[in-house]
């Protein structure tokens, strides 16, 4: 690995570890061995640094997903078992999950880093989408991810808070499964 490589796998390291607001530039070059002016040659500033550790985080968060045979494209069994999925390794996420809550608690004091998060928001819901419905994320329109994208990342960022503050009471895949079903039912006036 190169300099280039070795920050990122030191930012993300330092992420996990320490968040985003008490990492230090040093924190990094010791945790990659690379070496200090590195960090803008290779990347420009250390928040722009941490934020690709930070999405690259959110991508491995996302690989492994694969619920295909896991009910029909859209199915209720689709939905219970993407959240499943992410259940599953909640434990391993946590991490990535509690500075997802930092950046979204400390935004305003790290402008460039929220700007940069908010432009990959969308790339985030293109994943969600094509997870829970089987359309592949080259096929999906703007409006895909403006209501189907915005309600299950709302879900999602809802879940991470519920299991940040307290995974006893926190929502099981079953639990938002059944709640979904109830909703739509009240909805469309079955219920």
């Amino acid at each position: 690995m190169g300099h280039r490589e070795d920050l990122l796998e030191g930012a993300k390291q330092c992420l996990l570890e320490k968040g985003f607001v008490r990492t230090t530039a040093r924190d990094i070059v010791n945790a990659s061995g690379a070496n200090l002016a590195s960090i803008g040659y290779h990347y420009g500033s250390k928040d722009a640094l941490l934020t690709q550790a930070f999405i690259a985080l959110m991508e491995r968060m996302g690989e492994g997903f694969d619920p295909a045979g896991e009910g029909a494209d859209g199915s209720l069994e689709r939905f219970r078992a993407v959240w499943e999925n992410f259940l599953r390794r909640e434990e391993e996420n946590r991490p990535v999950w509690s500075a997802s809550m930092e950046v979204a608690l400390n935004g305003d004091r790290l402008p460039q880093l929220r700007e940069l998060l908010a432009a990959s928001q969308a790339e985030g819901r293109r994943g969600l989408v094509s997870m829970f419905t089987g359309i592949p994320e080259d096929e999906l329109e703007e409006a895909d991810l403006r209501t189907l994208g915005a309600f299950y990342q709302a879900l999602l960022n809802g879940l991470m808070l519920q299991w940040v503050f307290d995974p006893a009471s926190a929502a099981t895949a079953e639990d938002l499964t059944e709640g979904l079903r109830r909703a739509a039912e009240g909805v469309l006036g079955k219920g």
